[in-house]
């Protein structure tokens, strides 16, 4: 009776066996399993030992084959991807020059033309010369007015300080006391951004020989510079101070 008994178990454990699905992992793992679904990324099963119990699901990628009850076998091998066609390579783009844009210029440093008519007084201190023009010219004072021009040349200009200067001055004094006195000036000086000047030069005259000393600003409306200078010409016959106006149009 027993080996009867045993003998329908063994047989009903066959047929048990025979009548479940087993999934084979690439790893060659074998579940005993009941598919229930395929999906295009899972195979989703319940375990054949446990068929009340969970749900469970494995990548397709990591089985290699499924053999049903039915004794049907799916090898769930992946297919390989089709190759991408070789693309030729494109050639590279010349390399075009293009023609650098013109720089534009600098602009040249700003240059303050002062050429133009000179007009003003000179006083003479007493000396010599005060009473050579009371003898030869009746002068009677020692003021005498002067009229001439000035020609400016600039040898240098430092941007953001002072520019070079070279002048000459020739004037004509004592023409309002019937006096012809020429006279001529060459300067070197110094002018600043905000039009303050200062030279020095040799300076003659019928007097003689001597230095000048100058000091100079100007004034602007518009275009029109309207100079300002004080001049010193030391000397033993007499010394001479002398304020000048003049004016031009400013140029660059």
């Amino acid at each position: 009776m027993k080996k009867s008994l045993l003998l329908s178990l063994c047989l009903l454990a066959s047929l048990i066996a025979a009548a479940q699905d087993v999934i084979t992992k690439k790893d060659g793992q074998e579940i005993p399993a009941k598919i229930l679904e395929l999906t295009p990324d899972l195979v989703i099963y319940k375990r054949a030992d446990n068929p009340e119990g969970p749900t469970i699901s494995v990548y397709k990628h990591e089985v290699f084959m499924i053999k049903y009850a039915n004794g049907v076998k799916d090898i769930l091998t992946p297919q390989p991807q089709a190759k991408p066609l070789p693309v030729a390579p494109r050639p590279a783009p010349k390399e075009v020059k293009v023609a650098d844009p013109p720089q534009p210029e600098e602009p040249a440093p700003y240059q303050m033309k002062l050429n133009g008519p000179r007009f003003g007084v000179t006083y003479i201190t007493e000396g010599k010369l005060t009473r050579r023009l009371a003898e030869e010219f009746d002068a009677t004072s020692p003021v005498i007015s002067q009229f001439g021009w000035q020609f400016e040349t600039q040898i240098f200009n430092i941007e953001g300080g002072p520019t070079g200067l070279v002048e000459f001055i020739p004037l004509i004094g004592g023409l309002d006391q019937g006096a012809f006195l020429p006279s001529a000036s060459l300067m070197f000086g110094l002018r600043g951004e905000s039009g303050m000047e200062l030279g020095f030069g040799p300076n003659i005259s019928p007097a003689g020989t001597g230095v000048v000393l100058a000091l100079g600003t100007s004034f602007t409306s518009g275009n029109v510079h309207f100079p300002v200078n004080f001049a010193v010409v030391p000397s033993k016959d007499g010394a001479r101070f002398s304020l000048m106006f003049g004016f031009n149009y400013r140029k660059r």
